[in-house]
């Protein structure tokens, strides 16, 4: 058995299609385009291709983006206040508003991201939102785990009543997804195990999944005796590492090449949940500019 290829950068091209039509309307309705504002902390190489990867993304579907930038040596309060000054449009109209990650390790990252107001959140991150999805009524989801969620459904794997086990209880992946795995509906439905660093016998879990997603940052974690014959595996991982040529490269969480050979479906590191990512913050900065314009 060899898995079927998930490619994310086909459904993510076909999502933006369906982005530029819905932009096109909100551009005749309301006369502007959609602005999304980034900020962006110190030279970080892999935070500034991100983001330039989302500009790109952004201008493709017509929503107007700008990058702030800040130096490394910014303090928590500085960024507080900036993130504040943006909300009141003082760097000009911002529907929506995304501080990249990671931050310096001295900053208080949960004290920035709060300072989004949640109605400008397109990262999904803010409390307020996270309690909405927890009550299934979500406004703004994070965008990788409605990736994901985006991947399975457009492929046709069922998840309801399937057994979805998420290796990774982050607040941007592993928790949120595991809640849309969980909601009712289209993409849910399905009974949920989230795997972390204290669980024991992990690849004794694994191997029940119908579903196994990967998404802790350790490069080929999920091997091939970790994984039941014919399921779906989701690798959200993204590492970096050097082969022994000296090259670098990027790899996922799981050991693609081998367990491509059991799985019945795959997602390849790049070119799988990475650009669904992208193309869920034009969604929800589409989405927060309705919102914003509806109420004026």
């Amino acid at each position: 058995m060899t898995a079927t290829l998930l490619d994310g950068r086909a459904l993510a091209a076909r999502i933006e299609g369906s982005l530029r039509s819905e932009v096109d309307t909100f551009v005749t309705m309301f006369h502007r385009r959609p602005r999304l504002v980034v900020v962006l902390v110190g030279d970080l190489a892999a935070s500034g291709s991100y983001v330039k990867s989302k500009a790109s993304a952004a201008d493709r579907v017509g929503i107007d983006s700008d990058v702030v930038r800040v130096p490394a040596t910014a303090t928590t309060d500085e960024l507080v206040s900036l993130v504040a000054s943006i909300a009141r449009d003082e760097h000009g109209p911002a529907d929506g508003i995304l501080v990249q990650l990671p931050l310096p390790e001295r900053v208080d990252t949960v004290a920035v991201l709060d300072a989004v107001p949640p109605d400008r959140d397109v990262d999904g991150f803010h409390p307020e939102n996270a309690g909405l999805l927890s009550q299934g009524r979500p406004r703004f989801v994070p965008c990788t785990a409605a990736g994901v969620q985006r991947m399975l459904i457009d492929a046709g794997i069922e998840t309801a009543g399937r057994h979805a086990v998420i290796v990774g209880r982050s607040d941007i992946v592993g928790k949120p997804l595991a809640l849309l795995l969980a909601s009712r509906g289209p993409g849910g439905d399905a009974t949920v195990t989230i795997c972390h660093s204290r669980s024991a016998d992990l690849a004794g879990v694994t191997r029940q999944a119908d579903i196994l997603v990967a998404a802790v940052g350790r490069p080929r974690l999920v091997t091939a005796d970790m994984v039941k014959p014919g399921s779906a595996v989701i690798d959200v991982g993204i590492n970096r590492i050097v082969g022994p040529d000296g090259t670098a490269k990027l790899v996922g969480d799981v050991d693609f090449d081998a367990v491509r050979e059991v799985a019945g479906w795959i997602s390849p590191v790049p070119g799988g949940v990475g650009p669904l990512t992208v193309a869920m913050l034009l969604a929800n900065t589409l989405l927060a500019a309705e919102l914003r314009s509806s109420r004026r």
